[in-house]
């Protein structure tokens, strides 16, 4: 029988290209007392190479949650989602969309994709409460 870990030892990919925007996660993790390990991919393209354990330097445990923004370069955020959903062994994440893009068809697209949650940047408060609520009420494998 697999036990549930831990909510703080969850660890959480941070798919973004933007290095202001990964930073600003850092501290709102920090602010909220949220101690998971955290990761960064600049793109889809890296942050599939990491969940598939191809990146030597970043060693991931899954299930785990994913912070998706949408405009990326190499492959967005939503390519990046219907490969993760494709994977047998990926789609199992968790993923929540953090980007600036409010357009209707965007929050569609990711909906139709199976995300959790589908933040704006400016509510960065927002989803790290939630997130910090979200792994203490939810049950993660440690397979």
């Amino acid at each position: 029988m697999i036990e549930a870990v831990k909510p703080e030892t969850v660890h959480v990919l941070v798919v973004e290209d933007d290095e202001i925007d990964v930073e600003v996660v850092r501290r709102k993790f920090k602010k909220q007392n949220m101690t998971n390990p955290l990761f960064h991919a600049f793109c889809g393209v890296d942050a599939l190479a990491i969940l598939r354990g191809e990146n030597e330097d970043q060693k991931i445990s899954q299930p785990c949650i994913l912070l998706v923004d949408i405009n990326m370069p190499r492959m967005n955020g939503l390519e990046f989602l219907a490969e993760v959903r494709r994977d047998e062994k990926l789609k199992k994440n968790v993923a929540f969309i953090l980007t600036t893009s409010a357009r209707g068809a965007d929050i569609d697209a990711a909906y139709e994709l199976n995300v959790a949650g589908y933040f704006l940047k400016d509510d960065l408060d927002k989803l790290t409460e939630m997130l910090r609520y979200y792994r203490e009420i939810n049950k993660f494998s440690g397979k």
